[in-house]
């Protein structure tokens, strides 16, 4: 690897910090504000603790303006703890849910639901994911006790421009991979949830806004771990939580207020996901976005090198190429292939920039 100061990571999770919080965590790693201990050695119980974790629960609720009557919490065990969790806390009012499966994420997350209760996909499971159905489409059911979606799915680029209309019927949103890169109504959901790992510190923490009246219906089943009701009554120190990560995200969340809040990272990713997307354009096909125009991501973003189907002795040579200049972990995910840059809220617009200049550079000596 290249030093870590020129470093370009365009990883899709766990991904860049910015630079200026891992400075600060740097100079506390030893002595957390010149106690002799280090955060990582601290009792979760000790003051400096609470105040990191009551800190950071403050900053979630201003930055996305959550209204008083949700409750916000920190749990681990990742998306995947979160996907069981959304089921075993909810599923119980009526035994039946709705999940759009618009990816990889919504489909684990509803094949992870069908062990708890009864699952009802709103339309067909796409042979190929990159669009979302009109909801006109849909088939919504008004008993369910909830309606899922992924609002931005990190493997497959797709990212809803809407909230969906579900007539009263609670919405849980995995917000994941765009937690705090624009404005939404958190009033319009019952539950919201997102790992850390990708625009607000690193992995091991996951933040849950939950309303509160949809808590205390958990099954009995249920971990104490994953009970909403549980963890919200402790203060998201019902067990040894993830201190570090809780410590780190919290500078995360002051630097986004310092940075001129969640506004300036909606204004930031449209202007990072602009430059990048009108470079495939321009390209004349030599780079091609799968995903249909009304619903790509403005955070994640995969394309196929050498035309629409994708050249793989080509992306491969883009990769190693990219790698020369410093530009990591651009390669698609496993299951699709391509390349992937993913522009969260840590990737600067030169950052994306130089993405672009070596795109171009790249098509110049290859386009036959």
């Amino acid at each position: 690897m290249g030093s870590s100061q020129s470093a370009l990571n365009f990883g899709a999770g766990p991904a860049k910090l910015p630079r200026e919080v891992l400075t600060e965590v740097q100079k506390e790693i030893i002595s957390y504000q010149n106690s002799g201990m280090s955060l990582m050695e601290m009792s979760h119980r000790s003051k400096e603790y609470s105040q990191i974790n009551q800190s950071a629960q403050n900053n979630v609720r201003d930055l996305l303006n959550v209204p008083d009557n949700y409750k916000i919490m920190f749990i681990q065990g990742g998306g995947l703890g979160a996907f069981a969790a959304v089921a075993m806390n909810f599923m119980n009012r009526t035994g039946t849910a709705d999940y759009a499966v618009t990816g990889t994420w919504s489909a684990k997350a509803a094949q992870e639901a069908e062990k708890y209760g009864t699952v009802n996909l709103v339309f067909p499971k796409a042979k190929k994911p990159g669009k979302i159905p009109d909801q006109s489409t849909w088939t919504l059911n008004p008993e369910a006790s909830y309606f899922y979606y992924c609002d931005n799915e990190t493997v497959d680029g797709v990212e809803f421009p809407y909230i969906p209309e579900t007539h009263g019927v609670p919405i849980v949103a995995d917000m994941s991979s765009n937690i705090m890169t624009r404005k939404f109504d958190v009033s319009k959901f019952g539950c919201i949830f997102g790992g850390a790992q990708k625009n607000i510190g690193p992995a091991g923490v996951v933040v849950v806004i939950v309303r509160e009246d949809l808590l205390g219906n958990a099954m009995k089943i249920c971990p104490t771990v994953f009970n909403f009701t549980q963890v919200h009554k402790e203060n998201s120190v019902l067990n040894t939580p993830a201190t570090f990560s809780v410590y780190v995200m919290e500078k995360v969340l002051k630097w986004i207020k310092e940075s001129g809040g969640v506004e300036n990272m909606e204004k930031q990713s449209q202007r990072k996901s602009d430059c990048l997307y009108g470079a495939i354009t321009d390209s004349n096909t030599f780079y091609s976005c799968p995903i249909d125009e009304n619903c790509r991501s403005r955070i994640n973003i995969p394309f196929r090198v050498g035309g629409p189907q994708g050249n793989e002795e080509l992306e491969e040579l883009f990769l190693e190429e990219a790698e020369k200049r410093f530009m990591y972990q651009l390669k698609g995910h496993r299951s699709v292939g391509g390349i992937r840059a993913s522009l969260y809220n840590a990737i600067s617009y030169e950052d994306v920039a130089l993405l672009v200049k070596f795109m171009k550079e790249f098509q110049a000596q290859h386009q036959k």
